[in-house]
């Protein structure tokens, strides 16, 4: 049987892309031609310092780009990316001042707020100032506890602007989840939103606050931003919190400041600071700088996502998740940023389509998850909804099945690029991602990142080709952290990315690289199964469970049994549907038939809710842990913490 791709470029639109201009001018520079992208892909290897140079000037940095490009004495880690470089974030952001849309936002209530590109510089430098007056300078970690709303997009763009270092929580994390967090990176001034809207409800915040506020020894100011309330019941509110005022309030004196004065900074400046899940432990404090998060957002957007000037992007994501730092940088490259706050299906299933019809969204992110679920519930935007703008989906968090690529194609659009991308908060970019000139094939990501030196590598450190193996990338790229914070030493920072191959930067995703120069992704390798000696990748296992329209989802782990590991398949299904020893067998006769013997689980057992972190991504360590009565740390990770208590003591695993 002859493969066909489920989606083709045409190439008149090809032809328009920033990748094919991008590509047409380093031809020229060089007097050669790229036969095609793994020929481009190749040269971004091999010249690794020319490409990321020719990335700055094709994207249009704003700043001193100086001589030198990388300096690299002692491999990955000790790598430095223009050294002589000055810049700054906020400034790169904020090259527009017209009367355009910067920034549109709607919640669940479907009240619209915008703001221009000019009314977004005035509300920054007002923060900015603002900051300043509250003694903030460089190097001052400024956290937010806040939602996907305009307020925390200016927060964010005037710590850059002063050089301060931004780091967020959504409000989805409670208290404890927030102080493993803020706690350790001693924040001196902190934002956050008198509460917020979720799942057709309102939940009120002041009381956490409150709570998380009076826990961090270093506060200077705490600025309260009404978003459930107006602003004079949030006045009356603040007035009994130690250090509190109201968003207005920290404005106040600042309304004649129109102009902002960018401080210039090294390329490696830090800007962000990020957080694993924490489901394993304390949550490592990830330091992005400056630089490399801005020219690998640039080099992303433009040359992988084709977002032009004009562009409408939007992502669903949270402010404790990358994705929304990955979708602010958008602005750099004139996009119009969509925001959205709260339940994805809340009140209507079809709430973010109409968004994306209404907005005439041109790129749309969700997570794996969220197309799952909308196949599930039989959504088709394709005949609902006009999305004739729409030119890129976006799907990150966790593998997309090839069913879910089917989706897609035959149920929201045929015309679109889907881009499933996959990388993470260690690198807050992509290490695989999508390809406007490439074909879109089933179940596999497009490409490697350009300027990525990534590989698969088997167990003995050996880079393999259709089989599975460690995602691992060889060569230094901007992107990676400055640092862990309060690892003065970087001993942590080594055991989390190099302690695996030594000097090679290995991911931590089991994945494998296909005929077409694609990417499949199987799952975390640390949650594979090895039942006979072959490991496994849970992705492999949920792409046939789910394809049963019993099964809303599942998730998969090793029990120790008898003095060896079996595989145990837990499974969450549809309202009212109960497991039997019929729905059990063709539960396994479809991954027989589908997989392979070996992947056939021992046991399977039904359970009314499956624990996820705040971003969706399965917690199948978590569970492991539960199910061999094991401690769960830092359980304020997982945005549904009481459906672990559903793998206690199951008398199924008895036996």
């Amino acid at each position: 049987m002859t493969l066909r791709p489920l989606w083709q470029p045409d190439p008149y639109a090809a032809s328009a892309t920033h990748l094919h201009a991008f590509r047409r001018d380093i031809e020229r520079r060089l007097g050669r031609r790229f036969a095609d992208y793994p020929a481009l892909h190749a040269w971004s290897i091999a010249q690794r310092a020319d490409f990321w140079s020719a990335v700055w000037d094709y994207c249009d940095v704003v700043g001193e780009k100086g001589a030198r490009v990388l300096v690299e004495p002692d491999g990955m880690r000790s790598a430095q990316w223009f050294p002589d470089a000055r810049l700054n974030f906020c400034r790169n952001l904020l090259r527009q001042r017209g009367p355009h849309e910067a920034l549109v936002f709607r919640g669940e209530a479907g009240v619209r707020r915008s703001l221009s590109h000019q009314q977004l510089y005035k509300q920054v430098a007002e923060c900015a100032a603002a900051l300043r007056a509250a003694g903030v300078v460089q190097g001052d970690r400024v956290a937010a506890y806040m939602p996907n709303i305009p307020e925390t997009v200016v927060i964010m763009l005037a710590c850059a602007s002063l050089g301060a270092i931004f780091s967020s929580a959504s409000p989805d994390f409670g208290v404890a989840g927030v102080l493993d967090r803020f706690g350790q990176i001693a924040p001196k001034v902190l934002f956050a939103a008198d509460g917020v809207f979720y799942g057709g409800k309102r939940i009120p915040g002041l009381d956490r606050v409150a709570q998380v506020a009076a826990s961090l020894p270093t506060l200077t100011q705490l600025v309260v931003v009404p978003y459930i309330e107006a602003e004079s019941p949030v006045v009356a509110h603040v007035q009994a919190i130690p250090l509190a005022c109201s968003w207005q309030h920290f404005l106040a004196a600042q309304a004649a400041v129109t102009e902002i004065d960018f401080v210039p900074l090294p390329f490696d400046a830090p800007l962000y600071i990020l957080y694993s899940s924490g489901t394993t432990g304390m949550p490592k404090c990830i330091v992005h700088g400056a630089g490399g998060t801005l020219l690998q957002h640039l080099k992303e957007h433009q040359l992988h996502c084709d977002v032009h000037p004009g562009d409408r992007m939007f992502y669903y994501t949270t402010c404790g998740w990358m994705m929304w730092n990955w979708l602010v940088s958008g602005l750099a490259s004139g996009a119009t940023l969509i925001l959205y706050d709260g339940a994805p299906f809340a009140g209507r299933d079809n709430m973010l389509w109409d968004y994306a019809e209404a907005e005439r969204m041109t790129h749309f992110g969700v997570s794996a998850k969220y197309l799952d679920a909308a196949a599930k519930l039989a959504l088709k935007p394709a005949q609902t909804h006009d999305l004739s703008y729409l030119r890129m989906l976006m799907s990150t968090g966790s593998p997309l099945m090839a069913e879910g690529f089917e989706y897609v194609y035959r149920d929201i659009k045929r015309d679109l690029c889907l881009a499933s991308i996959s990388g993470g908060t260690d690198i807050v970019s992509c290490f695989v991602l999508g390809n406007p000139l490439a074909p879109v094939w089933r179940g596999e990501i497009q490409c490697k990142g350009l300027g990525m030196a990534v590989a698969v590598w088997n167990e003995h450190g050996e880079p393999v080709f259709g089989e599975k193996g460690e995602l691992v990338c060889t060569e230094a790229f901007p992107s990676m952290p400055v640092m862990f914070w309060n690892d003065a030493d970087g001993s942590r920072y080594r055991s989390a990315y190099f302690s695996r191959f030594p000097g090679v930067w290995c991911h931590g995703d089991w994945c494998e690289e296909t005929a077409q120069g694609g990417m499949i992704i199987y799952g975390r390798s640390d949650a594979t199964l090895n039942p006979g000696g072959v490991r496994i990748g849970t992705a492999e296992i949920y792409r046939q469970v789910e394809r049963l329209p019993e099964v809303m989802e599942s998730i998969v782990i090793g029990q120790d049994w008898q003095h060896d590991v079996r595989a145990v398949l837990f499974v969450r299904l549809c309202e009212g549907l109960v497991l039997d020893d019929a729905l059990i067998a063709r539960i396994k006769q479809t991954i027989r038939d589908n997989a392979s013997p070996r992947h056939v689980p021992d046991c399977v057992v039904q359970v009314a809710d499956i624990p996820r972190t705040q971003s969706g991504k399965l917690v199948e360590l978590a569970v492991r842990a539960v199910v061999h009565g094991l401690p769960v740390r830092n359980i304020e990770a997982l945005a549904n913490p009481d459906a672990l208590r559903y793998f206690q003591d199951r008398p199924e695993l008895r036996a």
